[in-house]
């Protein structure tokens, strides 16, 4: 059977998580720190600068990284393609970005981020923690190219410059920023009679604030740093239903690091187990900023409302899948992940994703 799709059936409602290999003992024996240390090339995409959330947690990860053998030198970019594009060329040996931009480089990992994908962050942990099972690895690894870990970056919400677009339907004609380099959001939005403005990550922010664009989707991490209060206003507000539960991924050049880390493979299922003792603090963050946002900007749907926008956010990622933009073994796995945390979901007596 196909490893992946093993990892994913050992999920199925009925199994208990502490069953499940997913904790140090899965790993070889403790592995002494490299001596001497080796220094590797990270280029990290933060939109907030070398000051953000994102930025401050790999300097974070860098003193840990110390106690490996692993001397990290980071530079930040506030330029996802650039650090895309740097990444390609070589000039660094990791690479942190979104995991939508990070979708060329592994189909099934880039699939994460799909409309719906998972529900809370209970839910994120559940698959988090499925990624890092040893028999994903081999998915891992495309070409030259490996994941290394894929991390939590909040829930996805709507976030609009007029508190009456409380609705699918009231958001026809409204303009809504949209990823320029992934066409498949500009169908989604043109699906539903809205008009989508092509943007970037390190753009949309700008465009909202300043009224180019009525709608966007982000994270509340971003709310402050990027000053999505501005673009809100008197007037605007969030809707307190996630599209979608935000990733970010780590990928290595595989053909540059190997040879500087023969024991490479060993070493990745070490710091997978260190990486999983940090999600829980890790997703508290995520929380805390969610709570963070102000009570007054809320917007509450009812509980007809919330199961018919799942609906269509089903709707549109079985769509996308049977287009080919998303892997149907994770689709396969994000599934089994949602079905284990709510059984009586009506999605998990279907068998169409």
């Amino acid at each position: 059977m196909h490893r992946f799709l093993r990892a994913a059936l050992i999920l199925a409602p009925g199994i208990a998580l502490s069953s499940v290999a997913w904790n140090v003992s899965a790993a070889p024996a403790k592995l002494a720190p490299l001596k001497p240390a080796v220094e590797l090339k990270v280029c990290l995409f933060d939109p907030s600068g070398a000051n953000g959330p994102l930025a401050q947690t790999g300097k974070d990860l860098a003193v840990d990284a110390l106690a490996f053998g692993l001397k990290l030198n980071i530079q930040t970019y506030q330029d996802e393609r650039v650090a895309s594009d740097d990444f390609k060329a070589g000039r660094c040996d990791v690479v942190g970005m979104s995991t939508l931009r990070a979708r060329q480089y592994n189909r099934i990992v880039g699939s994460i981020d799909s409309p719906g994908n998972v529900r809370s962050y209970a839910q994120m942990k559940t698959l988090i923690r499925a990624l890092a099972h040893p028999d994903f690895m081999p998915m891992s690894v495309t070409g030259r190219y490996q994941v290394i870990g894929v991390l939590p970056i909040g829930a996805l919400y709507v976030m609009t410059r007029d508190k009456r677009i409380n609705s699918i339907e009231k958001a026809a004609g409204k303009r809504v920023a949209v990823l320029d380099w992934d066409p498949s959001q500009a169908k989604m939005i043109s699906a539903i009679g809205a008009q989508p403005v092509p943007s970037d990550i390190t753009t949309f922010a700008g465009k909202f604030n300043n009224g180019q664009v009525d709608i966007i989707a982000a994270p509340a991490m971003a709310f402050y740093p990027l000053e999505l209060y501005r673009g809100i206003g008197k007037e605007g507000g969030i809707i307190r239903f996630p599209l979608l539960q935000a990733t970010g991924t780590i990928l290595m050049r595989r053909d540059l690091v190997l040879p500087k880390i023969p024991d490479l493979d060993e070493r990745m299922l070490q710091l997978r187990d260190y990486g999983l003792r940090f999600i829980d603090t890790f997703i508290e963050r995520l929380k805390k900023a969610d709570a963070d946002l102000p009570e007054e900007l809320w917007i509450n749907l009812s509980a007809d409302e919330k199961a018919r926008y799942s609906r269509m956010l089903r709707e549109a990622r079985i769509k996308m899948t049977a287009d080919g933009v998303y892997d149907t073994s994770m689709m396969h796995l994000l599934r089994k992940v949602r079905c284990k945390h709510e059984p009586a979901n009506e999605e998990c007596s279907l068998f169409d994703e």
